[in-house]
């Protein structure tokens, strides 16, 4: 996918689009979750997800004003997002299996960021 307006971010586009799919998969997922029959033994599953969320979408900003410290923040992005994986991977919901991929692919995305 192009830039919006500025192909100075283009190198980072890809991780851009990973950082807001997966911000969007953790907000969904976590909306599921809390309607989930379960919700008590999803607290860490929840919290990992905010998170996820948070550090995904701050992610995409730094990158789209092209931050010095984008790098850095990636690779905390990435860390965060495997932990997230890793977590949403411990339920079998077809929510949280699809989160646990959107977080693995961020992660990935991330990592050649960073």
């Amino acid at each position: 996918m192009p830039t919006i307006v500025n192909s100075s971010v283009e190198h980072a586009q890809m991780c851009i689009d990973a950082c807001s799919k997966c911000m969007q998969a953790c907000e969904e997922c976590l909306t599921s979750c809390l309607q989930e029959a379960d919700v008590q033994s999803r607290i860490h599953c929840i919290s990992m997800l905010r998170d996820c969320a948070d550090i995904c979408a701050l992610a995409s900003q730094w990158m789209a004003r092209g931050s010095m410290y984008a790098k850095q923040l990636c690779q905390l992005c990435a860390t965060i997002c495997d932990a997230c994986a890793v977590e949403c991977a411990k339920f079998q919901d077809a929510h949280c299996k699809a989160c646990a991929d959107y977080c693995r692919k961020c992660a990935d995305e991330c990592r050649k960021m960073a």
